[in-house]
């Protein structure tokens, strides 16, 4: 089941700027991350995701529903923390989170507070003076204390020291186990490769590609950096049938990528010479990506 479904979304605020021909979904119960620079379109896909943005072209839908048309309706099913963090005028945290449970007629507040606990937050403190770090804590525990199946996270990060960036990554485990369906966008790879089953790379407003996590951290082949101690063994390994994918003759040193099916072959050949060191080069989803924009890169100069 398709839970967000995005076609042909555009958004075109000129000179490159906006959001162009987005196509993709979020399925129950998955966890989707959107990754991207500042500027590439990230924020404007999610505000048109809870409705607050009308769309030039093309649709959103959420649970089925057009999400701008039926924006409050969503919001039943939708938790959101957004990427600008802004407080109503009210003086502790404490009070700003009494006021969003009565809002969403929350009386159970015994998941809210064992989010502050884990998220060491001191809602007595003053909602203006607060940090950015603090801030963000009190955003996380409004949005997600309602416990309701939808989590449409905003760079929820921000702000975090590195101890509450992976509490926080633990929490959306947590809630990814529920069986929620999660849609989660950030700067940081390694916070998406962590929790997500796909991610989309967005580069100047259009998605790139889609990405299987799983697929990455389960590859058909391997990267090793091998470094000779000779240089005739060196020049004579390069005339091998392995692919090379960087060369440094500087230091006798080739990096060679292989499928798993050829490991045997790679190391039986390497016994007969003698290294500094082998090291194998960790794949990972930052890798994958700038794998993909580079070719992008090659093709267009090659136009």
């Amino acid at each position: 089941m398709e839970v967000i479904k995005v076609e042909n979304l555009t958004k075109d605020y000129g000179n490159g700027r906006g959001i162009f021909d987005l196509n993709f979904s979020v399925n129950k119960g998955e966890t989707f991350g959107f990754v991207g620079t500042n500027g590439s379109g990230k924020t404007t896909t999610i505000r048109h995701i809870m409705g607050f943005l009308k769309q030039q072209k093309g649709s959103c839908y959420v649970m089925g529903m057009d999400a701008w048309k039926k924006s409050s309706e969503i919001k039943k099913y939708v938790e959101y923390i957004p990427g600008e963090i802004a407080f109503p005028d009210l003086a502790t945290g404490t009070e700003f989170l009494k006021s969003q449970a009565e809002l969403l007629g929350l009386k159970d507040m015994s998941y809210a507070n064992k989010l502050i606990e884990m998220l060491q937050l001191d809602t007595s403190a003053n909602l203006k003076r607060m940090s950015k770090g603090m801030k963000q804590k009190t955003a996380i525990v409004a949005a997600l204390m309602a416990d309701k199946e939808i989590l449409i996270l905003d760079e929820p990060t921000t702000g975090l020291d590195p101890l509450m960036r992976q509490t926080f990554l633990e929490i959306i485990e947590a809630e990814k186990k529920k069986g929620k369906t999660i849609l989660m966008s950030s700067q940081m790879f390694n916070e998406l490769e962590t929790t997500c089953d796909r991610v989309a790379l967005i580069f100047g407003g259009r998605i790139v590609d889609i990405a299987d996590v799983n697929k990455i951290k389960h590859t058909t082949f391997k990267s090793y950096k091998i470094e000779f101690i000779n240089k005739k063994d060196y020049e004579y390994f390069k005339t091998l049938n392995f692919k090379i994918v960087r060369d440094q003759e500087k230091y006798n040193q080739v990096t060679v990528k292989i499928s798993n099916s050829h490991l045997k072959e790679l190391f039986a050949e390497l016994k007969k010479y003698k290294l500094k060191f082998i090291s194998e080069v960790d794949y990972n989803l930052e890798k994958y990506f700038m794998e993909i924009l580079n070719k992008d890169k090659r093709s267009d100069e090659n136009v």
